[in-house]
């Protein structure tokens, strides 16, 4: 089924490191039964031999938007996004002291109507791409700063297991009950 991309709702699971962000966009995805798009840096990163260049981050971002663009078009009313380009920013300015300037450019241009922001309280589990374990309360300081700044609609999801994913839920039939 396909629906013109202005009719979909855009909700972005978004957080630090190791907060359950594609295990809840799956699960978002199949309980509204629509598609998800998955984090384009992590199959990026797992293809590298050593850490992400500048250029790196500007393919991760072009890939993200393009993986999202493809994938809309089947969405069933809600387009679940695993991450978003804002991830870009944060590891570019926290890596390189600054950001691409196509993703400044884009961000007030590409907006998501809806975000999960997933909070820090789930244990932290090894990764190889994962890096700061320790800086977890950093980078949630540092998405809702960038949230704030996006005057992002956007809700606080805390807490393990099934509540977890009942709060995610109840967040987002609020939002589009609205």
């Amino acid at each position: 089924m396909e629906n013109p991309i202005s009719d979909i709702f855009k909700i972005a699971i978004v957080g630090p490191e190791s907060t359950g962000k594609s295990t809840m966009s799956a699960y978002l995805a199949k309980h509204y039964n629509t598609v998800w798009v998955p984090e384009y840096a992590r199959e990026y990163c797992e293809k590298l031999i050593a850490p992400p260049t500048w250029q790196d981050e500007i393919n991760m971002f072009y890939g993200q938007l393009t993986l999202e663009k493809e994938l809309s078009p089947q969405a069933n009313n809600l387009l679940i996004c695993d991450t978003t380009f804002i991830t870009v920013k944060i590891w570019s300015d926290y890596t390189f002291g600054k950001s691409p300037q196509e993703v400044i450019d884009k961000l007030p241009v590409h907006p998501y109507d809806f975000y999960l922001l997933l909070n820090i309280d789930l244990p932290w589990e090894e990764d190889p791409l994962r890096d700061f374990p320790h800086k977890r309360d950093h980078f949630m300081d540092v998405w809702h700063t960038e949230l704030a700044a996006l005057n992002a609609n956007y809700t606080l999801i805390s807490g393990t297991g099934p509540g977890r994913y009942q709060s995610a839920t109840a967040a987002i039939d609020k939002f589009i009950a609205r």
